[in-house]
């Protein structure tokens, strides 16, 4: 028999609705009833495609005798964290508060009757095991304590109630300067792994923001080009990046980015769309265009329905984590003896094949480089149709306005040097904004074919005036332009306070970060879109950018490596913007810059193109090859 979730939207509350755990989506109905019954909460936040959730699910959630438990003395909640990442965000925090490090997913939260919080906790086994305590031992102690009305629970309750309440504490600024540019980049440099590309160790995320802001912020005396291109190709040599249908998956479980954990977000794979289409100009590397190219061709061909894009793929199939893109050592030999009869021999060893697999007996196809043999696309083909008749992931088909902001923006990116990625960009976004954009009021999920329910939060504000000021970057429609100071103003009005930026402002009053998680922080988005906007349309932008950073600036000027993006805008405010201007048939011949910080602004009146700062104009010419030189002249 179904649960409460059966009634829910998100697909991941949908997974859990046949647990015998009488789970409640987050209400208040599931807070009184606590309060009325004297019953301990467990709040239970995760994400579909996330593995450990699945098998927390598998180990303790689907267990009768454990949920005959719970069910008696608990009141069990279960939340999307991608549906409602106001709630994930501040009971991450709680976590780190409470055990000195970032928690994760599935975060399992336990509170008193009154909806204190007390133990914070990511994955827990069904019973003791390994010094981890078990969900069993840990649900009869809380029982017992909660029954006996245990004085040091409840005052620690309240402790860390009053810890978790935002303070509005006078801040600690210091000055913005340039020096922090160097700062980070030898960070940067000091955390490369030299042998296998990337920073630090296993697990290993692809920290796009890092890459992205040394493109930015380019040295030779700390070979930051060196850095970001070795990082890119052994990323895109197969394992992480999945050389069969294209795409990425969410992060490595080795130094080596050979083995990944294999869900696929759409945040991850945006992002590093766009940075390798960046990185394909920038170092003119025709492999990392190509596996840009086949990242948006996954991304429209497995995760778009209706121009929109969905938020994840699952790592599990039919309860096996990687089922759906391994391969059998002699499956690999009958498609090489199929396509390449002659050279089976080289082409084993250049798929480093071994009978004993690279994954659990089975093989994640990988290449040595970016070269890809004369035969590889046939073997690719031949993979793809082993696949066909396989079970594909879950998929979460959820719609986020901030991802799909996100990947719409590398679409227009893209589209500069692939024309057709700059029209699907453009009915995307235009899709997004009917689909989500209601009554002037801009929600943050649905499902296609459903109403929105759940109002924005900040990330979205930010993503999508970003994108939108791209979108005006490749088009030069002032439509995009005005949209996005549209979206600036609303940002501003409900979520800035005197250079102070809350994420949310509802149930949960949550600060912005200022930390590149999974993604650029909303923080560092706003200021991105603060300042294109007090270069292309009003310098009073520029005062809130230059507030937000101020707020930040301590933590910021120390330790900048935990900040990419911040840093990236920064360093962007204290350099100043290029803006060149011209008509917009002249514009379109502007397709790449050797210096970062340059816009487009199109003005009819302008003949040929001028080349302005932040207050003025200071040098014309008529042709676009001229324009890149004076920028470069007035730095």
């Amino acid at each position: 028999m179904s649960n409460r979730l059966a009634l829910e939207d998100s697909p991941y509350l949908q997974q859990h609705k046949d647990n015998p755990i009488d789970w409640y989506p987050w209400c208040d109905e599931a807070f009184e009833r606590a309060k009325s019954e004297h019953k301990s909460i467990f709040i239970s936040i995760g994400y579909s495609s996330c593995h450990w959730c699945h098998v927390m699910e598998h180990e303790v959630f689907e267990k009768q005798e454990i949920a005959d438990f719970v069910n008696q003395y608990f009141i069990c909640i279960k939340v999307d964290r991608e549906e409602r990442p106001d709630i994930d965000k501040h009971f991450q925090e709680l976590h780190l508060m409470l055990n000195r490090r970032s928690g994760g997913w599935p975060l399992s939260i336990f509170c008193t009757p009154e909806n204190k919080p007390f133990y914070a906790a990511t994955y827990i086994p069904p019973h003791n095991q390994n010094q981890m305590m078990g969900f069993s031992e840990l649900t009869a102690i809380i029982t017992n304590k909660i029954a006996l009305n245990d004085e040091k629970l409840l005052q620690n309750a309240d402790e860390i109630m009053s810890f978790m309440q935002p303070k509005n504490t006078p801040i600690q600024a210091t000055k913005l300067n340039e020096s922090m540019e160097e700062i980070f980049i030898k960070q940067a440099s000091d955390n490369f792994d030299e042998i296998h590309g990337g920073f630090s160790k296993a697990p290993k995320f692809p920290h796009t923001s890092t890459l992205k802001t040394l493109m930015a912020l380019s040295s030779d005396t700390y070979n930051t080009h060196a850095i970001i291109q070795t990082t890119l190709e052994k990323m895109a040599r197969g394992g992480l990046y999945d050389l069969i249908d294209g795409g990425f998956c969410r992060y490595s479980t080795d130094n080596e980015w050979l083995v990944p954990h294999f869900e696929k977000m759409t945040y991850d794979n945006a992002l590093l769309c766009e940075l390798y289409a960046l990185a394909s100009v920038q170092f003119h590397n025709p492999y990392f265009l190509q596996c840009a190219l086949q990242t948006a061709d996954f991304m429209m061909a497995k995760m778009m329905e209706n121009n929109l894009f969905y938020s994840a793929s699952d790592a599990d199939t039919e309860g096996h984590e990687g089922k759906y893109f391994v391969y059998t050592y002699d499956q690999i030999i009958e498609i090489l003896t199929k396509i390449n009869s002659e050279n089976i021999q080289e082409a084993t060893a250049l798929l480093s094949l071994t009978p004993t697999g690279n994954f659990e007996s089975s093989t994640i196809v990988t290449l040595p480089t970016l070269e890809r043999p004369v035969w590889f696309n046939d073997f690719v083909h031949e993979c793809q149709k082993l696949r066909s008749y396989r079970t594909y992931p879950f998929i979460d088909r959820k719609i986020n306005v901030a991802w799909n902001a996100m990947m719409i923006k590398s679409l227009f990116v893209l589209g500069s040097q692939e024309s057709c990625y700059n029209k699907q960009a453009i009915v995307s976004l235009d899709t997004l904004l009917s689909t989500m954009l209601i009554d002037d009021q801009l929600y943050h999920t649905t499902l296609i074919h459903k109403k929105p329910k759940i109002k924005a939060f900040l990330e979205d504000y930010a993503y999508l005036s970003n994108t939108l000021i791209q979108a005006y970057q490749d088009t030069f429609d002032e439509v995009y332009l005005i949209r996005a100071q549209q979206f600036a103003n609303k940002a501003l009005e409900l979520f800035y306070d005197e250079g102070k930026w809350y994420f949310s402002r509802g149930d949960f009053p949550t600060v912005a970060e200022m930390d590149d998680g999974s993604y650029p922080s909303a923080l560092a988005m706003m200021v991105d879109t603060l300042l294109s906007l007090g270069s292309l349309i009003d310098h009073k932008y520029r005062y809130f950018a230059f507030k937000s950073l101020e707020y930040v600036s301590l933590k910021l000027m120390k330790t900048p490596i935990y900040y990419p993006k911040l840093t990236e805008q920064t360093v962007r405010y204290l350099k100043g913007d290029r803006i060149v201007k011209g008509n917009k048939e002249n514009l379109t011949k502007c397709t790449s810059f050797d210096t970062p910080f340059v816009l487009l602004k199109s003005d009819e009146s302008v003949e040929g193109f001028l080349i302005c700062g932040e207050s003025s104009c200071f040098a014309n010419c008529s042709t676009a090859e001229e324009v890149n030189a004076l920028i470069l002249k007035s730095l």
